[in-house]
């Protein structure tokens, strides 16, 4: 007999390896290089179907947000593996920058977007309020994951198989995870109000819910929100920053020669493990201490980065700044929850996530570690 405590850990099960199959945007940096060397593309023209999918990964969560909420989980992430695949397929159907670009960058890209948006809501749903941190955390340590063995996969395929044929069979891999995934995603039919009222501080605002649950026109009047969102746009700039740079910044403050996959290796783990970690640190000490943590940790290392001489402290710097970044995308979906309850979460959490976007700009380098290494979320 299925227990809700059981159907609960499913759904995160589920969640984890539906984020660790959007690994499809991290399989870009080898199929970048591809282009380059047999199809006679520039690096910017390389970049571009990885900075349109970031761009369509932001924008559709907005998108994803109303729908899990109004669909459930299922439906829009079914979706979601409808267009990751739709876009892989359009890579080999249409092999011109134009087909690759709507393909692996416009669709897919959406696909990412519409997923991500509705595994943790889905989750968090299931669980009493002081667990919700740590069920985020590993929802979402999926996608920190997945480069460990997106990249390589695409390599191998690509070897094997060829440049064309790969997304073919990728397409089948990740749509056809990303469905069964799907069908373990529910909500409970009755879900408790699991706004945390110890660590919820918020006025009612005018034409606010006494329940604590607040729509999104509801929840961009306050101040905690706006609050939220530079925090999370604070901390993503810096992440993001150290990770789309670091083959420069190692370059500039290095004499010697570095092992650049050893520190996307590195980003890899600590991205990952910052999720789970924090999150069950702001289940313990509250969302706002464990905040204070973070940044505090960032802010420090930051501050002394300049200095760093050696590869071990390039590498145990990055390393500490992408734990915290990580991190942040774990407590954050948490904390809106706090605030804001869980009922409109999904859509919810989804503006607050353009804090994420706002850190996205265009560009030949943007994502590109020096030795052909993409990263983001």
């Amino acid at each position: 007999m299925i227990t809700d405590m059981n159907r609960g850990w499913i759904v995160v099960t589920a969640g984890l390896t539906i984020n660790l199959m959007f690994g499809s945007l991290y399989t870009w940096s080898i199929f970048s290089e591809n282009f380059i060397q047999t199809q006679g593309w520039t690096a910017s023209q390389a970049s571009t179907p990885y900075a349109t999918a970031i761009a369509a990964f932001a924008l559709i969560m907005l998108v994803g947000g109303k729908l899990q909420d109004r669909l459930g989980p299922r439906i829009v992430i079914t979706i979601a593996a409808l267009c990751t695949a739709a876009g892989l397929f359009l890579c080999s159907a249409m092999p011109t920058k134009m087909g690759v670009i709507l393909g692996f960058g416009v669709l897919n890209g959406a696909g990412i977007g519409l997923g991500y948006s509705a595994t943790s809501p889905a989750a968090v749903k299931w669980f009493k309020p002081e667990q919700k941190g740590l069920i985020v955390g590993l929802v979402v340590t999926g996608f920190g994951l997945a480069p460990l063995y997106a990249a390589p996969l695409a390599k191998y395929l690509i070897a094997e198989y060829g440049l064309f044929a790969s997304f073919n069979i990728l397409a089948v891999f990740f749509g056809g995870m990303i469905v069964a995934g799907a069908q373990f995603m529910s909500v409970p039919e009755t879900a408790p109000n699991i706004a945390d009222k110890k660590a919820k501080e918020i006025p009612v605002v005018a034409g606010g819910s006494e329940t604590g649950e607040y729509n999104w026109k509801q929840m961009i009047k306050t101040p905690q929100f706006a609050m939220l969102w530079l925090m999370f746009l604070a901390g993503s700039m810096t992440g993001l920053m150290i990770i789309g740079h670091i083959g420069n910044i190692a370059n500039l403050q290095l004499t010697g020669t570095f092992n650049i996959t050893l520190l996307v290796q590195a980003f890899s783990v600590a991205n990952a493990l910052g999720r789970p970690g924090a999150g069950l640190m702001s289940d313990k000490i509250g969302r706002a201490r464990t905040m204070s943590i973070l940044y505090m940790l960032q802010g420090a290392v930051l501050l002394v980065f300049g200095r760093f001489d050696t590869f071990g402290m390039i590498l145990m710097g990055s390393t500490v700044i992408t734990f915290t970044y990580g991190a942040a995308l774990a407590v954050f979906p948490s904390a809106a929850g706090d605030f804001f309850g869980t009922r409109n979460m999904g859509f919810n959490y989804a503006i607050l996530f353009t804090a994420w976007g706002g850190c996205w700009h265009g560009g030949p380098e943007t994502g590109r570690l020096s030795g052909g290494h993409h990263w983001r979320l």
